[in-house]
């Protein structure tokens, strides 16, 4: 396994590493929405939040050696379901077809009062 660690993408907030390669696959943990320069939530809703952990997840991959065309799955968390609609718009922004597989859900709550949380796993 080799650990994936970036400092365009924010630190991990436990004990996990930002991504692991292993076996030509690379697993990205739940990206929340954190500005690296900043260590905040961007302001702008779900929205803004969104394409700030898809930003740190590309950041992740480029480390990595690889990119968001080769992902394969994601899963996305949301704080709530109604925001899905206003995420699927920014989330189309990052994929083209064939797209991801994905599995998308809300939850109680996300760390850090966050309103969204992607991981996923790519091809290196």
């Amino acid at each position: 396994m080799k650990r994936i660690d970036t400092g365009k993408a924010p630190a991990a907030i436990g004990p996990y590493s930002q991504a692991i390669c292993h076996n030509g696959l690379i697993f990205v943990s739940g990206q929340l929405p954190i500005d690296p320069a900043t260590g905040a939530f961007p302001e702008g809703g779900v929205e803004a939040q969104t394409r700030q952990s898809l930003t740190n997840i590309k950041a992740i991959l480029e480390e990595a050696g690889s990119c968001m065309g080769k992902v394969i799955k994601t899963t996305v968390l949301l704080a709530d379901m109604g925001d899905f609609a206003a995420m699927n718009g920014v989330y189309s922004e990052f994929f083209q077809t064939p797209y991801p597989a994905r599995c998308a859900f809300a939850v109680k709550t996300l760390p850090k009062g966050a309103l969204v949380e992607i991981e996923c796993v790519a091809a290196e």
